[in-house]
């Protein structure tokens, strides 16, 4: 397999979306450098090197001699912090492509409150951060992804642990899988800079009780779901549909493939609508 020169620097490269990135750029004959707050072994065209995101120390070192940087590493606060030391070293290293995933709905989940901050906020650290990145002056590619399954599974895992779950009233989701997302960012970061680029969602919208209660039936277990309404602006954007994107549903792994192939049983589509 023959490999590029420059390295791709990818950061948040040890997380569920970034590992299947390095793989896949990897696959592609891409030599990958991955930023990470730990000293880690290199392995076989991926080399590890140290820096923090959160303060900037170490990037210098992590950014030389790379053109590519895929930003991958998030959180629910302190995204826009994160985005601006990239960007400042990134630019100081002469970066060509600044490839950035963020989350659909950041433009029209807008938060105002304490409660929204509390419970959409990583809505708001996500648009902070593409505003940063746009603003950069560095040539960039911008995806905006719905929730990966993986992040919904933890919630509803945590959910089951209850006696009675609540299920916010009238929330749709349309998760999609990380490795979706990481096929369509490799494509990107071999790619020329395209701005902000076309929405990607799961193949399927489903409303929020309806994941919960699938998830419980692949575990055998039986809980009462309460619908709960929730005040705030944020979470009118959501039951409004500002969280999805049902003319880009170009995902192809399903909520029931994901849970099939993670718990080892066999679901289908009317497992969901008959229940």
């Amino acid at each position: 397999m023959q490999e590029h020169t420059a390295p791709i620097l990818v950061t948040g490269g040890t997380g569920t979306l970034g590992r299947l990135l390095v793989g896949r750029l990897r696959d592609a004959g891409q030599a990958v450098r991955v930023v990470s707050r730990r000293p880690r072994e290199n392995t076989s065209g991926v080399e590890y090197v140290v820096g923090d995101l959160g303060t900037g120390d170490g990037l210098d070192v992590a950014l030389r001699g790379v053109r590519t940087v895929v930003h991958c590493a998030g959180s629910t606060k302190g995204d826009g912090d994160k985005a601006r030391n990239l960007v400042r070293a990134a630019s100081a290293a002469g970066v060509s492509h600044l490839v950035y995933i963020s989350v659909v709905g950041a433009d029209r989940i807008l938060i105002s409150g304490r409660l929204d901050r509390l419970m959409f906020g990583y809505f708001g650290s996500k648009l902070a951060a593409e505003e940063i990145v746009a603003g950069s002056g560095i040539p960039f590619t911008t995806l905006r992804a719905t929730q990966f399954h993986d992040l919904f599974l933890l919630a509803a895992q945590q959910l089951a642990k209850l006696p009675v779950v609540p299920a916010p009233k009238d929330f749709r989701l349309q998760p999609v899988d990380a490795d979706d997302v990481a096929r369509r960012l490799t494509e990107l970061a071999l790619g020329r800079p395209a701005g902000l680029v076309p929405d990607l969602g799961g193949p399927r919208t489903y409303q929020f009780s309806e994941l919960v209660r699938e998830y419980l039936h692949a575990t055998s277990r039986r809980r009462l779901i309460v619908q709960v309404p929730l005040p705030g602006k944020a979470a009118a954007a959501f039951r409004s549909g500002g969280n999805l994107t049902p003319d880009h549903a170009d995902g192809q792994r399903t909520w029931e493939q994901f849970l099939s192939d993670r718990l080892g049983v066999q679901l289908d589509q009317e497992t969901i609508s008959g229940r």
